[in-house]
């Protein structure tokens, strides 16, 4: 572990002393500003606090109208974000849409629906108990992903949704001097509903620039009977062709399982660790639900693959059939990817519609 400037990356540099300057952003102080917490006058709570007054939780939240877009954070640096918590409504997690952006550059640079982004992709809580992400009952959002910036931060938050609903946060970072070869975060969302017979689903492209990739999310939902999990994940970089430099040899493999992931006989054996989880498994009922659906991260936050000049990331969508025979599957896969690069940064692929989003 290793530390810049009091940013803190683990235990091993808890001790040491910094000039780093701690803030804090929320409904109770929307810019962080020092000494500016809780005096808000009206919001959310204040008609909780309207026998106490000034300082007791009159604004724990937002309200976001349909369609609009909030500004969580816009923050002046050089600094870096360290922890965000957040959160809403389940049913709203595919419609409300978290954008970051750095150094006043006009195309966000992570851009993902939120319940993506925190590996809850389904519109059913989960807890995830890993290093950078963790969900805990009920529904409360966190990420540890480190974000470095220069000259500014800002952070937004699209309810996409036909309905006005509350938003709960917090963000916490720091305002220190940032290293030069100190890269910025970003994520992206991406969607094959169904992948297309015999193709791959894309986790990224179009990437360009030096950067390590540091974390897979998929939610899928697989649409035939039978184990699902034979695909290869493969990272193409730095000019790689037809074939890729890393090549897995399985999805539950990727993901650190094995054998099918099957534990105890006859079940899915769900786990949520610090790097790697298949941490959610929704069942058919017998009624409506008719393709079972799966929820599972990796974090290559010990073994970041660096590239210098450009990556692609995919994904086979592959099960067996009769014979001993791979079948090429037409599942629903959502995946979500994040990376570390230099700016500026390729421009994301237009995110889908609310239709095209729909958990359904």
């Amino acid at each position: 572990m290793y530390s810049f400037n009091g940013l803190n990356l683990g235990l091993g540099n808890l001790a040491q002393l910094s000039n780093a300057q701690t803030r804090s952003i929320s409904a109770e102080n929307f810019t962080g500003e020092k000494g500016k917490g809780g005096m808000a006058t009206e919001g959310t709570g204040a008609g909780c606090a309207r026998d106490l007054g000034l300082g007791w939780k009159v604004s724990p939240s937002v309200e976001i109208e349909p369609g609009a877009v909030f500004t969580m954070a816009d923050i002046a640096g050089p600094g870096a974000i360290q922890h965000i918590w957040l959160t809403c409504a389940p049913k709203f997690w595919r419609d409300f849409i978290i954008r970051f952006y750095w150094d006043d550059e006009d195309l966000p640079s992570v851009e993902v629906p939120v319940g993506d982004f925190f590996c809850n992709g389904w519109l059913e809580r989960c807890n995830v108990n890993s290093f950078p992400v963790a969900v805990n009952p009920a529904g409360g959002m966190n990420c540890y992903w480190q974000m470095p910036f220069r000259k500014a931060a800002r952070i937004t938050m699209e309810n996409a949704s036909t309905e006005k609903t509350v938003l709960y946060y917090q963000i916490d970072y720091t305002l220190t001097d940032v290293p030069a070869d100190m890269a910025y975060f970003h994520a992206q969302w991406r969607r094959s509903n169904p992948v297309a017979y015999k193709d791959v689903h894309t986790i990224l492209d179009g990437v360009k620039g030096k950067g390590h990739y540091v974390g897979t999310y998929l939610a899928w939902q697989v649409n035939n009977t039978g184990w699902w999990g034979e695909g290869e994940i493969k990272f193409f970089m730095d000019g790689d062709g037809e074939f890729p430099t890393i090549c897995g040899t399985g999805t539950e493999d990727y993901f650190g399982g094995a054998w099918n992931w099957e534990h105890p006989y006859g079940e899915y054996g769900t786990y949520s660790t610090p790097f790697l989880g298949m941490h959610q498994v929704i069942k058919p009922d017998g009624l409506y639900r008719s393709q079972q659906r799966f929820g599972i991260y990796r974090w290559h936050v010990q073994d970041p693959i660096r590239f210098e000049q450009d990556l692609r990331v995919t994904i086979q969508d592959l099960g067996w059939r009769s014979g001993g025979r791979y079948l090429p599957q037409q599942s629903d896969i959502a995946s979500t990817a994040f990376w570390y690069q230099t700016e500026p940064h390729a421009a994301h692929p237009s995110l889908p519609g609310n239709d095209e989003r729909e958990v359904i």
